[in-house]
């Protein structure tokens, strides 16, 4: 069904019309933005009689209407299309594992294909698994931010896939955090699985234009190169607004949560606990030894979250639900939670400069730096990382 936009012409002046007009504006980009995995004409008949291995979790899905969905396995079966197998990211298959657990291959109870997992034994789809494979189908939704780990995945799939010369088709999705580029850029002495790239925690691409820019800069190992086929979203800009229709990971439950998540998770790195282990991911924060608040709240076990920080324990701190929607990076909650947090009280952990991407963020709270010029110390990095982002593009 296409969908077509009408409107009238309002009069000279009126203010009424000017804001119908950026109604319908707004309206037009929900309804017209569709993602890779639904422009199956671009991709269905070059996938035909080819062997395919499918990299997918839960938010694989194409749009039949608001409330259904088809997984993209299930589209590409019915299409007549072999997919041999699927590989798993963190998470799994359905999404369900906590952050960071080992996630167990097994089978797929609908269809009876293979699960691999890429968050297991090994992060990196190996020869054996890829064997016989003509094409990679890539289609997870990313939401922008560096710490995410499915950008790490992306780079192992491509980096086997051009080691043994298979093609990857790459199925683009809308990024909810595209709209603004921020943080400190990562040095690569602390590139890890939960951030391998020198880009800045914010980055302002679609996963599809960031499989460009590991390609293109040659991030792959031995500067090797993928054979990559971006299938692109429609009608989207990095201004969209949008919805995200699944959670994208069981602590990112909603809106809110995926656009302070750039920003909270750096607690993540704390011994402050961002939510886990209630129904308020990353739209809260607190911890036991922070002084008596109006807010307070207990996490305990649940789905993604087995063992939260301060698990059965009374939090006192922050409640970030009603907050504005950011447009930056908001350093504001990690300096406050710092001078929340007692001396004979330790504050960072292990992970802390690997979520930074580096060791200055660290020192900079320690020493009392103001946000302004901990953000000011940020900027020559990024002005450097907007200009070779810029060549990447494929949306404006």
């Amino acid at each position: 069904m296409n969908f077509q936009l009408v409107s009238c012409r309002p009069q000279v002046g009126s203010q009424k019309s000017k804001v119908e007009s950026q109604k319908l504006k707004g309206l037009s980009q929900k309804l017209f933005i569709k993602t890779g995995a639904e422009r199956t004409e671009l991709y269905k008949n070059y996938l035909k009689g080819k062997n395919i291995a499918v990299v997918a979790n839960q938010t694989s899905v194409i749009k039949n209407n608001k409330k259904s969905f088809t997984h993209l396995v299930d589209s590409l079966l019915a299409l007549n299309i072999k997919v041999t197998k699927v590989f798993s990211p963190e998470h799994g298959f359905r999404g369900k594992a906590d952050a960071g657990a080992h996630v167990e291959d097994g089978i797929d109870a609908k269809t009876g294909l293979p699960i691999l997992s890429l968050h297991g034994k090994s992060k990196k789809p190996t020869e054996t698994q890829l064997k016989n494979i003509d094409v990679v189908v890539f289609d997870i939704q990313d939401v922008g931010v560096r710490f995410y780990t499915y950008i790490s995945t992306l780079h192992y799939v491509m980096e086997a896939c051009a080691e043994l010369g298979i093609e990857v088709i790459l199925l683009d999705r809308p990024n909810p955090n595209g709209h603004y580029i921020d943080g400190p850029v990562l040095e690569p002495e602390h590139s890890s699985f939960v951030g391998k790239h020198p880009v800045p925690v914010v980055y302002g691409m679609t996963i599809g234009e960031y499989g460009q820019l590991i390609n293109g800069e040659k991030w792959l190992k031995n500067g090797i190169q993928c054979k990559l086929t971006v299938i692109p979203l429609k009608n989207y800009k990095h201004t969209s607004k949008y919805s995200l229709p699944i959670k994208p990971s069981p602590n990112l439950p909603n809106d809110k949560s995926i656009n302070l998540y750039p920003s909270l998770g750096f607690f993540e790195g704390t011994t402050i606990n961002a939510g886990r282990g209630t129904n308020t991911q990353f739209q809260v924060y607190g911890a036991p030894f922070f002084k008596k608040t109006t807010f307070s709240y207990t996490p305990k076990a649940n789905e993604g979250a087995k063992y939260p920080k301060h698990q059965n324990k009374l939090c006192y701190g922050v409640d970030l639900r009603n907050y504005k929607h950011i447009n930056r990076l908001d350093l504001s909650f990690l300096i406050d939670a710092y001078k929340r947090t007692p001396k004979d009280q330790k504050f960072f952990g292990k992970t802390f400069t690997i979520h930074a991407g580096t060791e200055k963020l660290q020192q900079q709270l320690e020493q009392g730096v103001s946000e302004k010029e901990i953000r000011k110390s940020w900027q020559k990095d990024l002005d450097s990382f907007k200009k070779i982002r810029k060549k990447y593009l494929i949306y404006e």
